[in-house]
C-alpha cells in the first residue's frame, strides 16, 4: 500500500462525512442558499491567499529544483485562482469592496491556515506537502464524484466543473505522487509526523464545510440571546 493510500484510509470517516456534508450536497443539488455560498467564498479567498504562500514556502524547502519549480508554479496558479474567484464570484454574488475590506476570517478558516504554517515551520517538505494535500485531493474527489451533477445553478455548476476538470485532477495527482516519493525517503518516525499533518488538515477540510454551512462566528461576536 502506497503511503498516500494509508493516510487516506486513516481519514476514511472524515472523508465520507466531507463528501456527504449538507454544504457539499447543497451545491450538488443546487439548493444551497447563495448567501451561504457567499460566506464560503469569502472565507475561501482568505484561505487561498495563505495556501499560495505555503506553496511558496514548500518550494523553498525542496532540494530537487524540478520540485521547486513545480511548487512555485502551483503557488502562482493558486494566486491566479484567488484573483479569478474574487472577480467572477464577486459579480455573481454581489460581493462589494466594502465587504472585502471589512472581511474577518472565521475561527476555522484562521485555524486551518495556521495549521498549514505550523506544518511549514517544521522545515520538512514532506510535512508541508502532507498538510496541503487534503485540500487538493478532497476537491478533486468531489469534482470527479459529482461530474455528472446538474445543480441548475450556473455558479454551482462552474464550481463542480472546475474540480472535475482534467487539469485539476492532474495537479492533484502530482501532489499525491510527490508525497509518496518523499515518504519513501522518510524514517518510520518521520512518516508518523507526515501522517499527522495530513490527518489534521483533513479534519479542517471537514470543519471548513461546517464553518460555511453554519456561518461560523467568533464567540464574542455572536448575537446575545438574553
Amino acid at each position: 500500500m502506497r503511503f498516500t493510500e494509508s493516510v487516506r484510509q486513516a481519514t476514511k470517516e472524515s472523508w465520507e462525512q466531507s463528501l456527504n456534508h449538507p454544504f457539499v450536497q447543497g451545491i450538488v443539488q443546487g439548493d444551497l442558499p447563495l448567501d451561504t455560498f457567499k460566506f464560503y467564498i469569502l472565507q475561501d479567498i482568505y484561505y487561498l491567499k495563505h495556501f499560495g504562500k505555503v506553496h511558496a514556502i514548500a518550494a523553498s524547502q525542496a532540494e530537487d529544483f524540478q520540485v521547486t519549480g513545480m511548487l512555485a508554479e502551483k503557488a502562482k496558479m493558486t494566486a491566479q485562482a484567488e484573483l479569478t474567484v474574487h472577480r467572477e464570484h464577486a459579480e455573481l454574488l454581489n460581493i462589494t469592496n466594502e465587504e472585502m475590506n471589512q472581511f474577518r476570517p472565521a475561527p476555522t478558516a484562521y485555524a486551518y491556515t495556521s495549521h498549514l504554517y505550523r506544518a511549514a515551520l517544521s522545515g520538512q517538505l514532506a510535512q508541508t506537502v502532507a498538510a496541503m494535500l487534503p485540500c487538493y485531493w478532497l476537491y478533486a474527489d468531489i469534482g470527479k464524484t459529482n461530474q455528472d451533477a446538474k445543480p441548475g445553478q450556473t455558479i454551482y455548476q462552474n464550481w463542480i466543473n472546475m474540480y472535475a476538470d482534467d487539469w485539476f485532477q492532474t495537479s492533484t495527482q502530482e501532489q499525491i505522487d510527490l508525497l509518496n516519493q518523499l515518504a519513501e525517503e522518510a524514517s518510520d518516525k518521520e512518516k508518523e509526523k507526515i501522517k499527522e499533518q495530513f490527518v489534521i488538515a483533513k479534519e479542517y477540510e471537514l470543519a471548513f464545510w461546517e464553518m460555511a454551512y453554519t456561518k461560523e462566528e467568533w464567540l464574542s461576536t455572536r448575537s446575545s440571546t438574553v
